[in-house]
């Protein structure tokens, strides 16, 4: 079979129909147009936010937070070493006696220790109030006998701690004493402290112990 070459003839032909019909394709009315999908309106750009963590009121704490936000208990040794504040009363005398009794650790014989603190409180109460006062020697109140106007008034006057330990030897010891009183100008004043010192002699095959002169 032999095939006939087209003419370029029917080629320009055909040229010219395709551009009619696709002339006639854009005269359409708009209204048969096909329906074009309509694009969505552009969205905002969102910046991210890191979430934020919002603390649970009913939550129970872990350990490490309980822990971090507790607050630390204090020790017992500084508890037994603080000292009442000025002017809280007999209330705070038990807490001045501890004091005491742990800044200085008993090194006396019990027996020893009593005779002291009996005396001590004697002395401190004649020297302060001059209650007492004619009982004691010369040696340890030179002015015995003589009309001496007291420093301070019997009333409120407080021994509010004592202890007695040994001083540098077995046969010194010393009464330490805190205490409170209302002076001849009428001011009161606690946590006052005064020492007595004592040396051990030996009377009739009796050991006692004797005071010394305040210096």
């Amino acid at each position: 079979m032999t095939i006939t070459p087209r003419s370029p003839r029917l080629l320009v032909l055909s040229t010219v129909l395709l551009a009619v019909a696709g002339m006639a394709l854009l005269c359409v009315p708009h209204g048969q147009q096909s329906p074009t999908p309509v694009a969505a309106p552009p969205t905002a750009a969102v910046t991210a936010r890191p979430p934020v963590s919002v603390p649970s009121t009913d939550r129970t704490p872990t350990d490490d937070t309980a822990a971090s936000t507790a607050p630390e208990a204090p020790t017992p040794s500084a508890i037994e070493s603080a000292l009442p504040p000025h002017g809280e009363g007999a209330a705070g005398d038990r807490a001045v006696q501890r004091n005491l009794e742990t800044a200085w650790p008993p090194d006396l014989p019990a027996a020893d220790e009593r005779q002291l603190l009996a005396v001590g409180r004697a002395l401190l109460r004649a020297d302060a109030t001059g209650a007492g006062r004619a009982r004691w020697a010369a040696a340890v109140f030179p002015d015995t006998g003589q009309a001496v106007a007291p420093a301070f008034a019997t009333a409120g006057f407080r021994i509010q701690a004592a202890i007695a330990r040994r001083d540098g030897s077995p046969t010194k010891a010393v009464v330490h004493l805190v205490w409170a009183g209302t002076d001849r100008g009428g001011t009161f004043t606690d946590l006052r402290i005064t020492d007595w010192h004592f040396t051990r002699t030996i009377k009739k095959g009796t050991a006692t112990w004797t005071p010394l002169p305040r210096t």
